[in-house]
């Protein structure tokens, strides 16, 4: 399998929204703190074996952290994992591989 450039951001969906979900906790965990809201805004992808996700997310105020979510190949069955993530991000900060 060819591993390719994450492609260009777009508008976050319900389904990245729902992923964005699937990995809070981890990331409230590592940087010990909630956050008081949690809005997917943008995202990209790329093909790895599996798939990597881009997210930018909305914390509250003007704060915004960026995700780098890894989900594995469907036959592995293994959920979603917070690979990285980036942290005092602003809404023009652009999404780019971390």
């Amino acid at each position: 399998m060819m591993c390719r450039e994450p492609s260009a951001a777009q508008p976050a969906t319900a389904a990245t929204q729902n992923i964005a979900n699937q990995v809070r906790s981890q990331i409230e965990e590592k940087e010990n703190k909630k956050f008081p809201v949690f809005k997917a805004v943008s995202f990209s992808s790329q093909v790895v074996a599996g798939r990597n996700y881009f997210i930018k997310v909305h914390v509250g105020d003007e704060e915004f952290v960026h995700l780098r979510v890894f989900q594995s190949l469907p036959h592995e069955n293994k959920p979603l994992t917070l690979s990285n993530y980036q942290t005092n991000k602003a809404k023009h900060d652009e999404l780019s591989y971390f």
